[in-house]
């Protein structure tokens, strides 16, 4: 009961926080905005803005581990507040800073739905499209991708997942056994579902060839 009255207050504190920051946004009172975010981190999180930024993607993630739990929904409150840095900071024409934040906020979203994130909370579907499409032009770190390969494939985009596989192969960042394992997945999916993810039967066969040459 106390996790989920901390979730629905966070939720709560994230909508209006980031309806404020919009409007601070319009108004250019970009300091303002991020005062708004870091007071926000400093209630919710027991963080600040330089301690957030100042940590790899990997230590954020071990500050939400449990024992054995992952607090995957915490994990995506924060990555919506990196995003939103993200936008003051690129409104403000500080492109690099900007695309730091939307990076680290892509991967802890990506992480935290892989490992059971309430998607209901932040729509965190639309967010990690809206950080993709953000992003489209810039190449993801690799382990980004990894995740990012897992994402697509649940989400049914098999064309855009196996993009993303070859570009991990070409990396040498993944294990084409992984890759014969995808289309071995692929098999046992119906036609139409295939289709929908631009990937027919056809071309699964195919790519379950050339994985397996790859393997030789």
């Amino acid at each position: 009961m106390f996790r989920k009255d901390y979730i629905l207050r966070l939720v709560e504190d994230m909508t209006q926080m980031v309806a404020k920051v919009f409007v601070l946004r319009q108004q250019r009172k970009f300091t303002e905005a991020l005062w708004e975010i870091d007071e926000l981190l400093g209630k919710d999180f027991r963080l600040n803005s330089r301690l957030l930024n100042s940590l790899s993607k990997e230590d954020l993630i071990d500050m939400f581990r449990f024992r054995d739990t992952l607090e995957s929904d915490k994990m995506q409150g924060v990555a919506r507040l990196l995003e939103e840095e993200g936008k003051i900071y690129t409104d403000m024409g500080e492109s690099d800073e900007g695309l730091t934040r939307f990076m680290k906020s892509l991967h802890l979203f990506l992480y935290a739905d892989n490992y059971g994130a309430n998607r209901e909370l932040f729509d965190l579907h639309h967010q990690i499209e809206g950080l993709l499409e953000r992003i489209k032009e810039y190449r993801l770190p690799s382990g980004t991708d990894q995740l990012l390969f897992v994402y697509l494939d649940k989400q049914g985009k098999y064309a855009e997942a196996e993009n993303v596989l070859y570009r991990l192969l070409d990396q040498g960042e993944i294990d084409p056994m992984e890759g014969v394992s995808f289309y071995e997945r692929l098999m046992q999916v119906d036609d139409d579902k295939l289709e929908q993810g631009r990937l027919p039967r056809e071309e699964v066969v195919d790519g379950m060839k050339a994985m397996q040459l790859k393997m030789n």
